[in-house]
């Protein structure tokens, strides 16, 4: 073989890499992808733009608040006033949504004026007494009207600025509060809501192409009555298909592929047509009608690994398609063929890419720290992920592991809502020691 030519990935393959090195290999792609963000923007109306990826920024269209604001139901008044321990007598109420009165004058000493969460603090007042802390006077006559007459309560003391939010204290006018990348969910949106928005201009939905390959898969079509014996149905795509759409993805699934070079390498040309994104179950171990990498050999991949130290996931693949005419260059993952390995797979590789494709920057796992529910016994050498049960009804997480016959058994994957993860140098864990756990 000479020094330029291609090795052929049917030749013995390297040996798997740690799932840090698979990972870190995704994130410099993903990086790649993100110092060119999408071209395309369009506007996507506020109601609707939950899980899309922010493409302008979205600055203060006034100070905010655009009020000093009471941050507690209570009393506004001047602080200093309290220091005096003379009675405070209320002339008002204000509550949200109302303004002071351009008749009256500030709040004058030994004054205080009722006031509600939310409303703007009066001229002349700089704290609010919460009615938690107010003791309650006999009304007194002052001019003819009556007046109620307040006390804090014993020993209780209040500063300028307290229970009160100033203006301009959030965000000043023209400050940018969502940059661009961020994904929208409901605190942005809120945010966005707050300044007056009604659309957002955000990134295209990210197409996903998802092909399940195998001559054991059918579709759910196939009655009861239909299917043979020795055939399953295709379940790996429609949970990868909401896996993308959870993720903010636009999946475009195929039927299944037969494990026949010429009928998968069709499919898989359909799907790189159609996506810039693809993702292919089973096909990628080390079995004579494994053929995922032979056809994508054939079509002028590059692999960036083809196994990673993992269980379940061990031959997950990840490669691009180089550009090709007017088609841009198409990344691919071969993910495993059992169930809960492609579903792994994706949480730990495709996800991140996924999301760089997107424009979303910096993007985190969903990892939380939980103490773990039993012993495990492992053998050392790969990371695993195995399905638990994380619950929270305590004072701390707790993750049961899950009985499961391995990455085949569903219906143990469905019990669990997280995989606590094993870290490759480790045989084991006992029960109460604080584990990472990925949530499903």
């Amino acid at each position: 073989m000479t020094v330029n030519e291609k090795p052929s990935i049917l030749q013995p393959p390297a040996q798997p890499i740690s799932v840090t090195e698979a990972s870190a290999l995704v994130a410099g792609h993903a990086a790649n992808v993100l110092a060119n963000p999408p071209a395309e923007i369009a506007a996507c109306e506020l109601a609707r733009a939950s899980g899309r990826v922010l493409a302008l920024p979205v600055r203060a269209d006034r100070d905010q608040p655009p009020f000093d604001r009471a941050l507690r139901d209570g009393f506004a008044v001047r602080a200093k006033d309290l220091l005096a321990n003379l009675h405070l007598r209320v002339t008002g109420q204000l509550r949200a949504g109302q303004a002071w009165p351009s008749s009256r004058a500030a709040l004058a000493e030994f004054e205080a004026v009722e006031i509600m969460t939310g409303a703007p603090l009066p001229p002349g007042a700089d704290a609010v007494l919460m009615i938690e802390h107010v003791r309650f006077l006999q009304e007194a006559e002052t001019n003819g009207q009556s007046a109620a007459r307040i006390l804090p309560q014993t020993g209780r003391t209040l500063s300028p600025g307290e229970n009160v939010v100033r203006r301009g204290m959030e965000a000043r006018q023209g400050e940018v509060l969502l940059q661009a990348g961020r994904r929208l969910r409901a605190s942005e949106i809120a945010l966005a809501a707050a300044c007056g928005r009604a659309s957002l201009d955000v990134f295209p939905q990210v197409r996903v192409a998802i092909l399940a390959t195998g001559d054991e898969l059918v579709e759910q079509t196939t009655s009861r009555a239909e299917i043979l014996p020795h055939q399953i149905y295709d379940s790996n795509s429609y949970a990868l298909t909401a896996l993308v759409q959870r993720a903010g993805g636009l999946p475009f699934r195929q039927n299944a592929a037969p494990d026949q070079k010429e009928a998968l390498s069709a499919s898989i040309q359909r799907g790189l047509a159609a996506a810039p994104l693809l993702l292919l179950t089973g096909g990628v171990s080390m079995g004579k009608y494994d053929l995922v990498e032979e056809v994508l050999d054939s079509l002028g991949a590059e692999f960036f690994f083809t196994g990673v130290k993992m269980q379940p996931g061990k031959p997950v693949v990840f490669g691009r398609l180089p550009a090709s005419g007017e088609r841009t260059a198409r990344y691919f993952f071969g993910l495993p063929g059992n169930p809960v390995s492609a579903m792994v797979t994706f949480r730990v590789f495709v996800e991140p890419l996924l999301s760089s494709l997107a424009g979303e920057q910096n993007w985190q796992p969903d990892v939380a720290l939980a103490k773990l529910g039993g012993n495990l016994r492992v053998k050392a050498g790969l990371t695993r992920f195995l399905p638990a049960f994380l619950e929270t009804n305590g004072s701390d997480p707790t993750a049961t592991p899950v009985r499961t016959q391995g990455s085949g058994d569903l219906a143990a994957n469905a019990r669990a809502n997280c995989y606590v993860i094993v870290p490759e140098d480790c045989d084991g864990l006992e029960e109460g020691q604080t584990v990472r756990v990925l949530l499903t």
